[in-house]
C-alpha cells in the first residue's frame, strides 16, 4: 500500500508545471509532457474562436494607401475579446476622419475595442477624408490569420556540461540559471524562458573547447498572446478544445 501511494506521489510530481513567467500577454512554465501532446495543444490554439473585422465599406479614401490594403491592415487589429461574445455576435463599427497626420486603431468608432489604440493605418494630408463602416464576426486561425489570438511554442529544457573555466561569464550574462561543479566542469540547467544552448555552444566552439548538450523529458513551453484575451485563457481555450476532440473520437468510430 505504501508502494503504490509513494508511486502515485511520483506520478503527480511529474505531472507538475513549474511556472517561469506569467504576465497577462505571455506565460513561460515547464512542464513533463510527450511532443505529441504539446503539439496536439499547440495546434488547438488555431481552434480558439476570437472577432476580428470582416466586413469593410470604404466610402471615401483620399490617403495614398490602396482601399484593398487599408481593408486588410483594418483586418489585423486585435479586439478585445467579451465573453458574451457568441459564435454568430457581429458588431459594427465606423471610421470618420478629416485630420491631418496619421490615423491609428484607436479612431475606430462603434460597438468594437481595440487591444491597442496605436496602432498606425494610414496618413492623411491637409483636405483630405476617410470615410469608413464595416462589421466584425468570430472565427479561428484555421479561417483567416486576423482570427488568431495568439502563438504557443515549445523548446526542450536541457543539461550543458562544458569547461569550468566558463562558468563566471555564463553567470555574469544568464544570472538567474541554474550552474553546478562537477569536477573541472560546469553543469548548467537550459530551462529559463530563454534558451542559452546557442550561446554555450558558440562560446565553447570559440575557444576550441568541448561541450556536452542533452535533452531533457522536459519542455519549456511559451504562450504570447496577440491582446483580444490575456495568455492563461488561449491556453485554457485550446486545451478544453483539444479534450472535446479527443471525446469525439469514440463516437466516430462507431
Amino acid at each position: 500500500m505504501e508502494v503504490q501511494k509513494r508511486k502515485g506521489e511520483e506520478e503527480e510530481e511529474d505531472r507538475k508545471m513549474k511556472l517561469i513567467k506569467k504576465t497577462d500577454e505571455r506565460i513561460v512554465f515547464q512542464a513533463k509532457m510527450d511532443e505529441c501532446l504539446a503539439n496536439a495543444i499547440r495546434r488547438m490554439v488555431n481552434r480558439v474562436s476570437v472577432m476580428a473585422i470582416d466586413e469593410v465599406e470604404i466610402a471615401r479614401n483620399d490617403s495614398a494607401m490602396y482601399d484593398e490594403t487599408l481593408a486588410h491592415r483594418l483586418g489585423l487589429i486585435p479586439l478585445k475579446f467579451d465573453k458574451t461574445f457568441k459564435e454568430d455576435s457581429v458588431l459594427k463599427f465606423k471610421l470618420d476622419s478629416k485630420k491631418e497626420g496619421t490615423i491609428y486603431s484607436g479612431d475606430l468608432k462603434g460597438d468594437i475595442e481595440v487591444a491597442y489604440g496605436e496602432i498606425p493605418l494610414t496618413l492623411l494630408n491637409p483636405n483630405q477624408e476617410l470615410k469608413i463602416k464595416g462589421k466584425t464576426k468570430m472565427g479561428t486561425a484555421k479561417e483567416h490569420a486576423k482570427f488568431s489570438p495568439g502563438i504557443l511554442f515549445y523548446r526542450n529544457a536541457a543539461e550543458i556540461v562544458m569547461d569550468k573555466s566558463f562558468e563566471k561569464e555564463i553567470s555574469r550574462i544568464f544570472p538567474k540559471v541554474e550552474i553546478k561543479e562537477k569536477g573541472n566542469k560546469i553543469v548548467i540547467k537550459d530551462n529559463q524562458e530563454k534558451g542559452i544552448a546557442d550561446f554555450c555552444e558558440g562560446l565553447a566552439q570559440k575557444n576550441k573547447k568541448p561541450i556536452e548538450i542533452n535533452d531533457s523529458n522536459e519542455l519549456v513551453f511559451t504562450i504570447e498572446s496577440f491582446g483580444q484575451m490575456n495568455a492563461e485563457e488561449i491556453f485554457k481555450k485550446a486545451t478544453d478544445i483539444l479534450k472535446k476532440e479527443l471525446k469525439s473520437i469514440p463516437k466516430t468510430i462507431k
